[in-house]
């Protein structure tokens, strides 16, 4: 029986090869493929491709790195061999765009194509080079804005993507791998998908192929029309997987419209605190299920405050989409232009209630550090807005520091952000207050992010 499966496989596939010789002995001499079946034309997306294709351009962004050699960090090493200059290398990032606005020479794309970089090229389908110049960029979104310095342009028009529905067919254009632009096709496999890193997203999922070096570029709709921005992959090897995920059309014009008139986002707040619901909570209040987040501050003053929200409220859905836990509060918050109206659903004792709020600008706290403590008279210390907690931040910041100042004699710099005290965590600027009135510690030492570091600063 082994011998047989294969015996049977050979002679069906030599059934099948005779078969197709005989259609093609059939066939003229110079038969092609057919251009009709049945009369009608075959389906083709060639006619559509050609005019969105001469907007998507590839991008090609360099970065100096300058590295010092580690053994010079040593102090008496460099004393007696001196402090050679850092090593500077060169790395370079590929990727894609789409050009938006043809007459002003504007092109979209994702920030992490183009962070960081020193020098941007951008260049046609037509072989045409520009240096491209950063209007302004967001990380928080991961939607860049360049403009190069060129005319005959060919633009992609903006499709409305709230329309967008899963099982829409749709093709995304870049240049991965930097083999050149490729055109891959598939269907909106899902739609507001988040949760997937520290941005606030709203991702379209597609199986149509993307892969390193289309980020940036553009998925179409059939129409030629602009319904996202490829972003970001899911793949345990890095390469297309079938699931791909794109900045929606509509989130990529606000943002880019915001950093064209303001050179940032400007982001507001309802003033709400949440915390996931979990089992144990859901029995403690009497829930049918573990659903929403539990309100557990509502910042005085605030839009919330103003709309009737009370702490111990369940939000269970914004503008009619689930609330699940602090994510979707703040990625409701990031996504929704300043001045928003917003529905909000509320749990309270067992009633559901509806009401209605709108984004405003972040209230940051603000204090003089003499106000705090004495010992850091000179610094201007405020609370951190919501971007520099998504980037995984708590504490208080010093905005300003006067030369010679108590505080600036310690250590602190400008920019350095306060995330301890003699060990003890703080989250908030009101925090570090309080703690400060309450236990009047005798020697602080604050716990401080740099840049990229953390040190220690003790306050005399």
């Amino acid at each position: 029986m082994q011998a047989a499966a294969p015996a049977r496989r050979s002679s069906t596939l030599l059934a099948l090869c005779l078969g197709l010789v005989s259609l093609f002995s059939a066939l003229p001499a110079s038969a092609a493929l057919p251009t009709a079946v049945d009369g009608r034309p075959v389906p083709s997306l060639a006619p559509m491709l050609k005019q969105v294709t001469p907007a998507v351009v590839n991008i090609s962004s360099k970065t100096l790195v300058r590295e010092r050699n580690p053994f010079f960090n040593d102090p008496v090493l460099r004393q007696f061999f001196g402090s050679p200059p850092p090593r500077e290398r060169v790395e370079q990032s590929l990727g894609s765009g789409v050009i938006v606005d043809a007459a002003k020479g504007y092109v979209l794309t994702n920030n992490h194509v183009i962070a960081g970089a020193d020098d941007i090229t951008v260049t046609l389908k037509d072989g045409r080079d520009f240096k491209a110049k950063l209007v302004g960029a967001d990380p928080d979104t991961d939607i860049a804005v360049l403009k190069i310095p060129a005319d005959q342009l060919q633009e992609l028009p903006l499709a409305d993507s709230s329309k967008t529905q899963v099982g829409d067919f749709v093709v995304a254009v870049g240049d991965p791998f930097g083999l050149g632009q490729t055109v891959t096709s598939g269907i909106v496999s899902a739609l507001g998908r988040s949760g997937l890193g520290d941005t606030y997203q709203n991702f379209i999922q597609t199986d149509a192929s993307i892969n390193p070096g289309n980020s940036g570029g553009p998925l179409v709709n059939l129409n030629g029309e602009l319904i996202g921005i490829n972003s970001m992959i899911y793949s345990p090897s890095g390469a297309s997987a079938g699931i791909g995920f794109a900045i929606p059309a509509n989130l990529a014009h606000e943002v880019m419209e915001q950093l064209l008139k303001y050179g940032k986002v400007r982001r507001g707040s309802l003033g709400l605190s949440v915390q996931a619901v979990n089992d144990r909570m859901a029995d403690a209040m009497h829930l049918d299920r573990a659903q929403g987040a539990v309100v557990t501050r509502v910042q005085p003053g605030s839009p919330a405050d103003k709309a009737g929200v009370q702490v111990g409220d369940v939000l269970t859905a914004i503008n009619g989409r689930p609330v699940r836990g602090p994510h979707d509060l703040d990625n409701s918050e990031g996504l929704l232009p300043v001045g928003s109206k917003v529905d909000l659903t509320l749990l309270r004792d067992g009633r559901t209630l509806q009401v209605h709020s709108r984004i405003e600008p972040e209230q940051v706290a603000h204090a003089d550090g003499a106000d705090v403590d004495p010992r850091l008279s000179g610094a201007r210390l405020s609370g951190l807005t919501r971007s520099q907690r998504h980037q995984g931040l708590y504490g208080a910041r010093v905005d300003s520091l006067t030369p010679g100042s108590r505080a600036a004699q310690s250590g602190l710099q400008k920019g350095d952000v306060i995330i301890a005290i003699n060990r003890q965590r703080i989250a908030t600027l009101r925090q570090m207050r309080q703690l400060l009135n309450e236990f009047h510690p005798s020697q602080l030492v604050l716990t401080v992010v740099s840049g990229n570091r953390l040190r220690f600063v003790m306050l005399r």
